[in-house]
């Protein structure tokens, strides 16, 4: 090898390298994770304060939390005398991007629609790894959200949050998502990150028999 051959060689490292600085520095913080872990009691999480706490612990632990003040992405409904909150209101304004700075959704209104940016490979945890979906074993595609597809609280006479996230029983129910969509083709609309269905009860068993693990969506609300 030439002198002059070393040189090029040692400039187009360099240039690698400063490349690679530059993109880690201007690399978007993680403002979006699915909880690596639940509460282990199913979808008792100790209300949505006790939500937030899990969302805001997982992130500091991973050294993610910033200056950022974290919610979970759940609805309170009315059933039982509880009051209806919408988890769209809870997580802030946007922008959203996951541990690798990929952007999940510029806003809200982006989040609920056809074309946000949350499938099976950017759902990721705040460890930075993915959640076991469909043709995983065990499956954990069953995120607890409570919420109907344009992110507010469902609606009628059944428990659709497991006592407003304080239940581990057998009985009750709470609504989930499903956070697997592969690819982010709009049609048909693909909605069920948010809402796809009940689950068969609200202790870990039972939300383990439908799919899930008592994960949550955990948003940095700024």
């Amino acid at each position: 090898m030439t002198f002059r051959t070393t040189q090029l060689a040692a400039i187009a490292v360099a240039a690698f390298a400063l490349g690679s600085a530059a993109q880690a520095q201007t690399a978007e913080p993680m403002t979006f994770f699915i909880s690596s872990v639940g509460t282990g009691k199913g979808a008792d999480l100790g209300g949505l304060a006790g939500a937030d706490a899990l969302c805001q612990r997982l992130a500091t632990e991973a050294g993610k939390g910033g200056n950022f003040t974290w919610r979970a992405y759940l609805s309170t409904s009315s059933f039982g005398g509880g009051a209806i909150v919408d988890a769209r209101d809870r997580i802030g304004n946007g922008p959203w991007h996951n541990f690798k700075g990929e952007l999940i959704a510029r806003d809200v209104d982006q989040l609920h629609g056809k074309r946000n940016g949350l499938t099976k490979q950017t759902a990721l945890t705040e460890k930075g790894t993915p959640v076991n979906g469909r043709g995983d074993t065990p499956n954990a595609h069953d995120i607890l959200t409570g919420s109907r597809p344009d992110g507010t609280a469902m609606l009628g006479n059944s428990d659709s949050t497991c006592k407003n996230w304080t239940s581990s029983a057998d009985e009750g129910s709470a609504m989930v998502g499903h956070h697997d969509r592969i690819g982010l083709n709009p049609d048909p609309p693909m909605l069920s990150w948010n809402s796809s269905h009940p689950s068969a009860g609200c202790s870990q068993p039972k939300l383990i028999s439908t799919g899930g693990a008592g994960q949550l969506y955990c948003f940095a609300a700024r």
